[in-house]
């Protein structure tokens, strides 16, 4: 595989709408990306419908870049995590994590289980040597742009320890991605004052404070996330779940409140007409679609976890981000980072 080129191990049967989406955003993103290769994991027969449809919608993937590999069990989210991923082994989502484990794909996405995500990615691709955890990053919508919640769904408890290394690979992600320069970190807090916080950000506050290689700025609370006063915001999962989704629900309510104050009346639908350019454009940058899924980082490989609801739209952003990631280079950097701590333990 070359410098130019990856090749990903996609599930086409996790989600809310596979095949039919997934393998519709796998088909773009070979026709729009030279150097992709997707590799389906799932059932032969509904992929080839799947892309009979799409041929039908004019949408004709490079065959020899889109292959097909058999899979006939699915994980469900009713499954037990653990469970699931040591006992269906023919599962498209066990089957995908194989073939990166053997080297036969550089990066693995899935829209299916969480939980099941995050178990395989430890066990069948594992951590990189040196990492104590390894989180699940979440891009979420500022005024400037995009923040990276680290850790939004992995960890439940963490250590102080595992806060700062979420915080050196949320900055490696966030300068090589996004062309961010010094990306500011801060540690989510109930106030801003550096004596406040739970007993796990108290610890970890000084740790932040002391590394010259992160910039950290000192705590952020949840409402000031929105107004980007940070890239990278580290946490524990059960905060940075219960922020995301807050996220998400608040969106949710602001979209419907919108459309229905837009419609109410004959006058408000003339004006919502006449701004419509303007809010599309506005809420275009609030659009976490472009941005693929959440990054498990610190693992041999990388894994992406897209949205349960996920389109071809959002699988496609997903493939677009492990080009990036590995044209990037973000393993190679986190490597160096932790061969540069080992030296520096004495």
């Amino acid at each position: 595989m070359g410098e130019d080129k990856i090749t990903v191990a996609l599930d086409a049967m996790g989600g809310d709408n596979a095949p039919f989406e997934i393998v519709k955003g796998a088909a773009i993103a070979v026709n729009e990306m030279a150097g992709m290769k997707v590799l389906l994991t799932g059932r032969t027969e509904e992929i080839e419908k799947c892309l009979a449809k799409l041929k039908e919608e004019g949408i004709n993937p490079d065959r020899s870049r889109l292959e097909i590999v058999e899979a006939n069990d699915i994980i469900s989210n009713e499954d037990a995590p653990v469970m699931a991923v040591r006992r269906k082994k023919d599962s498209s989502l066990v089957v995908a994590m194989k073939l990166v484990k053997e080297g036969k794909a550089d990066a693995f996405i899935s829209a299916g289980s969480t939980g099941a995500v995050l178990v395989g990615g430890q066990l069948i691709i594992g951590r990189l040597h040196g990492i104590e955890r390894s989180p699940l990053g979440a891009m979420v919508p500022t005024v400037n742009g995009m923040s990276l919640i680290l850790d939004c769904g992995a960890n439940v408890d963490s250590r102080a320890s595992h806060l700062v290394q979420y915080a050196k690979m949320g900055s490696l992600y966030m300068e090589h991605v996004l062309n961010i320069k010094s990306p500011r970190v801060a540690i989510l807090n109930i106030g801003a004052e550096e004596e406040k916080g739970n007993a796990l950000v108290k610890e970890t506050f000084p740790l932040l404070k002391n590394r010259s290689d992160i910039n950290f700025t000192g705590s952020v609370e949840a409402r000031q996330i929105a107004f980007g006063d940070a890239d990278v915001i580290v946490c524990d999962a059960f905060a940075g779940n219960c922020v995301l989704k807050m996220y998400e629900g608040v969106a949710q309510v602001f979209m419907g409140k919108m459309k229905e104050a837009i419609y109410s009346n004959t006058r408000s639908k003339i004006g919502g007409a006449l701004l419509k350019p303007a809010i599309k454009k506005t809420l275009g940058a609030f659009d976490t679609k472009q941005y693929g899924g959440a990054p498990m980082l610190g693992l041999n490989e990388l894994v992406v976890k897209a949205h349960g609801s996920s389109k071809a739209v959002e699988i496609t952003s997903a493939l677009r981000q492990c080009m990036t990631f590995k044209s990037q280079h973000i393993g190679d950097f986190i490597k160096e980072y932790l061969a540069k701590e080992y030296q520096a333990i004495p």
